[in-house]
């Protein structure tokens, strides 16, 4: 059996561009590729794309080049990441790179710090609260425990209505990286994106 993913590497190295694609040629393809679990989002604007170069070390015979990407999870267990890999390699082999290294760097640890703007704008339309600044300790929600007396105050606006008011359901929500919230002014459930 073929896989879609192994039908167009073939497609691109029986159809390699003369020249490799520019670096904003890769970026772009990249900001193309969807977050799995939130495809609201590029995996661009979510800040897991590290790097981007051409490693000119690891030519091969007709003096092609293999492009590098360094991936950084949100979580080193998240379970999207082989997905991610997976739309990563198809983007890329869709563009003409033929020879490819998908590198994955857990060190520095992602952070909701490097989600873009744009990116939090569009979780929001999404119907998921982007991660505040409004947590205790600079922005982080404390996730020790489910014990009430452990869990930090944190002001999530609701992402439908916009109210302050809402209350934490439970500190995991559709995934490990969301916390579940009600709103008490529209009534309705939404995902809290949690800062780390």
């Amino acid at each position: 059996m073929v896989t879609p993913e192994q039908r167009a590497v073939a497609a691109a190295a029986t159809a390699a561009p003369a020249t490799p694609p520019s670096l904003a040629a890769i970026w772009s393809a990249l900001n193309g590729v969807p977050d799995p679990e939130i495809p609201a989002v590029s995996v661009v604007e979510l800040g897991i794309i590290r790097g981007v170069e051409w490693d000119a070390a690891t030519t091969d015979r007709d003096g092609g080049a293999t492009l590098v990407v360094r991936v950084t999870p949100t979580y080193s267990g998240c379970p999207a990441t082989e997905l991610i890999m997976l739309g990563i390699r198809e983007a890329l082999a869709a563009l003409g790179v033929s020879r490819l290294r998908l590198d994955t760097q857990l060190a520095p640890a992602w952070t909701t710090d490097w989600i873009a703007p744009e990116a939090k704008r569009k979780l929001a339309a999404y119907g998921i609260a982007p991660p505040t600044g409004d947590a205790p300790a600079g922005g982080r929600v404390d996730v020790t425990g489910i014990s009430p007396l452990r869990r930090a105050e944190v002001v999530v606006p609701c992402p439908r209505c916009g109210a302050t008011a809402t209350r934490l359901v439970s500190q995991f929500g559709s995934t490990a990286c969301k916390a579940h919230y009600r709103c008490e002014a529209c009534l309705e459930p939404f995902d809290y994106f949690k800062p780390h």
